[in-house]
């Protein structure tokens, strides 16, 4: 029998974190309700019984949380919490920061959360970071990267199978320093009694935010595995140097009244339109309400968890633009206290008009706002390859209408001024710092590469698609902003022209690893690109005086060529200077070399590169071949 002590936590300040807290001795609970009349947690010894084996009253005390301790080990079972208002009781749900729940999340699960440490967890440590311009991300969801039969990988669609050596080498390989990984919270859309059935989904769709999603885990039925493999995949990479960043999704929840925060608080935690109808700036039928004093606190406490728990690096916020600006300042306040290394940033657009004042959200408009929160650059994208709503061509595949905005986007948006006039009267300026912008062509949304250019230049051969696809990435990896690429691209991924493959089967998501050896010299530009990037502090200068400071653009009158210089790098870089030559035309193009005192190397040249360099260039002039770029470092002469 349980003996029940219907007394209040201790006096300190609650948290919502604060919901279970247990030990061997006692469980102590607390939740959070401003409109209850009454509150109890009800307690199940299994996570399918039908009837609970004690109801549990809370007593309401400061700042509206409701307290109880029960005492005794309580370890292994399972509880929901409901609430009493307007006269019924509300549904059972599990409490709003549960963090281990029962298969399908319909129950939170009490466990101790220091037994699910995997072996040497305590000297988990993130990865060295000296300088954060150093970052080039790679988007995956585990499903993409395991499940190919040619992955070699045993534990397929599982953390575990980001575990494995094949997985973490490639990435190693390849020279990223950040995994983003999508979704992988308790997410509502995958039913986890039946993973037989190979359903897939991104997973944005959150039903527990708290809690890994079990359909990742090797047994969904026990609560502490998800979360003991969840810390075993990234305690891998850590080991590996590669840091982990999770994708949240705190904009809207998978429905109000089937998600705990709709069931204990009913409304409070979302924006409501004047009629009364939950408002709708995320497109999936509700928008969150961070702009509420408990809402932000969910949200700052959610991250804070994650990073303190399981050690995560960094957090990408899905439809960032639903939220408030003050909220995303304090998010990034907080996680300064755990680790100022720690990344966020987010889509900086919603999905539909939020009720919220638009000069308030955190729009990519008003990323300068939020000093160190980034944004991700739909500016860049859209120059390279076009917008992802048409079929219309970008810089990187003919379109030289592009080719002001792609300059823009080089050196991150922050209202640069080309001492060489190229960039017009009022250069596009939204992002404080460059390592704001997230320059990228590519994520999980919309098309991948291949297809977007398959579709706007058809009839273009799969060789000149293969140019302008190494042509759009070199013009990322070269950029002032934070480098993100989205995985598989490397490859040269198909999904067979679908542009929204959210729920696409795995023959359409996975990535093909086969590809390595078949199109090894695409691969083999990527790996290079990255280390070239990273050996090379003049493409990330990082700040934007800096970049104000040594780069230029130099003149030209041929729309599809962009020269793009950074000069006077003594002290900063190995090289004196870099010259970038971008030609997103089908014709060669030939450009005058600017006077140098040093050697000039090519690093790259006609789809091929390499960062110790490919041959000496001219002093005279240079070619830049139909839809490629070259990369020129001028490095000092040795001295006699």
């Amino acid at each position: 029998m349980l003996s029940l002590a219907l007394i209040a936590c201790a006096s300190k300040q609650l948290k919502l974190e604060d919901e279970c807290v247990y030990s061997p001795q006692k469980t102590q609970f607390a939740f959070w309700s401003n409109v209850a009349e009454q509150m109890e947690v009800r307690i199940y010894e299994q996570s399918d019984d039908v009837q609970c084996t004690k109801v549990v009253p809370l007593t309401k005390g400061e700042n509206d949380f409701w307290t109880a301790t029960v005492k005794g080990d309580l370890v292994g079972k399972y509880y929901t919490v409901r609430s009493f208002q307007n006269g019924e009781w509300a549904p059972e749900a599990p409490g709003i920061f549960a963090k281990a729940v029962s298969i399908n999340g319909q129950r939170a699960a009490i466990i101790d959360m220091n037994a699910t440490n995997p072996e040497g967890w305590e000297n988990d440590v993130r990865p060295a970071m000296p300088d954060m311009t150093d970052i080039v991300v790679y988007e995956t969801h585990m499903r993409d990267y395991t499940m190919s039969p040619n992955s070699g990988i045993e534990h397929k669609g599982k953390f575990l199978g980001m575990v494995e050596k094949p997985a973490i080498n490639h990435l190693k390989e390849l020279g990223i320093t950040h995994l983003q990984i999508l979704p992988m919270f308790d997410y509502g859309s995958i039913d986890e009694t039946t993973l037989e059935k190979n359903r897939y989904n991104w997973g944005y769709d959150p039903v527990n935010y708290n809690a890994p999603e079990g359909g990742y885990s090797s047994d969904p039925a026990d609560p502490a595995c998800r979360i003991r493999e969840a810390k075993m995949m990234i305690q891998a990479m850590h080991a590996n140097g590669i840091r982990v960043i999770m994708d949240v999704v705190y904009n809207h929840t998978y429905d109000v009244m089937g998600c705990a925060l709709g069931r204990v608080v009913p409304q409070y935690f979302y924006r409501l339109n004047e009629d009364g109808t939950y408002a709708n700036g995320s497109g999936c039928g509700n928008e969150t309400a961070s702009d509420h004093e408990m809402m932000r606190q969910f949200m700052v406490e959610s991250v804070c968890y994650w990073a303190r728990e399981y050690h995560v690096d960094g957090f990408r916020f899905d439809l960032m633009g639903i939220h408030d600006q003050e909220t995303m300042n304090a998010i990034r306040a907080a996680l300064d206290e755990i680790d100022p290394t720690i990344l966020t940033y987010g889509e900086g657009w919603a999905a539909m008009s939020p009720a919220y004042p638009y000069e308030d959200l955190a729009m990519k408009q008003w990323t300068y706002k939020m000093p160190r929160v980034g944004a991700f650059s739909d500016d860049i994208r859209n120059a390279l390859i076009g917008s992802p709503f048409d079929h219309e061509r970008g810089f990187a595949s003919g379109n030289g209408a592009c080719k002001q905005a792609l300059m823009n986007g080089l050196v991150g948006c922050i209202g640069f001024e080309d001492p060489n006039g190229q960039l017009g009267a009022e250069p596009l300026c939204w992002s404080g710092e460059p390592m704001q912008h997230v320059s990228y062509i590519t994520c999980h949304d919309n098309y991948c590469l291949r297809d977007r250019i398959a579709v706007s230049a058809a009839e273009e051969s799969e060789a000149t698609q293969l140019r302008m696809n190494k042509l759009a990435q070199t013009a990322v990896l070269v950029s002032q902003g934070m480098s993100f690429i989205y995985g598989g691209e490397e490859l040269f991924r198909t999904k067979l022209g679908i542009d929204n493959s959210y729920q696409s089967p795995d023959s359409i998501n996975i990535i093909p690893w086969e590809n390595q050896i078949a199109y090894a010299d695409l691969y083999e530009y990527y790996c290079q690109l990255i280390a070239i990037r990273r050996a090379h502090k003049g493409f990330r200068l990082g700040c934007a005086e800096a970049v104000k400071e040594h780069v230029e653009f130099i003149p030209t009158d041929n729309e599809h060529l962009i020269i793009y210089r950074i000069k006077n790098l003594e002290g900063i870089d190995s090289a004196k200077s870099l010259l970038v030559l971008l030609n997103g035309g089908p014709e060669e193009a030939t450009v005058a070399m600017p006077a140098a005192e040093g050697n000039y190397v090519v690093l790259a040249y006609d789809g091929e590169a390499n960062a110790a360099g490919l041959d000496f260039a001219s002093h005279e002039q240079e070619t830049v071949k139909p839809y490629s770029a070259t990369i020129i470092a001028e490095y000092p002469q040795p001295e006699e």
